[in-house]
């Protein structure tokens, strides 16, 4: 039975080819999930909570503008 998951292009025996040969630890600051998906270790979530609250941010002025 085949199983379903998802496999680093950059991942080359257990090291991030992108990111100087470092030890692959998806998340990581240079790793492409960094900033788009939620982590367990919240470390690893700064970004995208920044990015999602200047989301916000813009969302909120333009409904304001919207009311002018």
């Amino acid at each position: 039975m085949p199983s379903a998951g998802w496999g680093c292009p950059h991942e080359v025996n257990g090291h991030c080819s992108k990111i100087n040969d470092l030890p692959c630890d998806p998340g990581m600051k240079g790793c492409q999930l960094f900033g788009r998906y939620v982590f367990f270790d919240d470390s690893k979530n700064a970004r995208l909570r920044e990015k999602q609250a200047r989301e916000q941010q813009q969302s909120a002025a333009k409904q304001e503008k919207s009311k002018e």
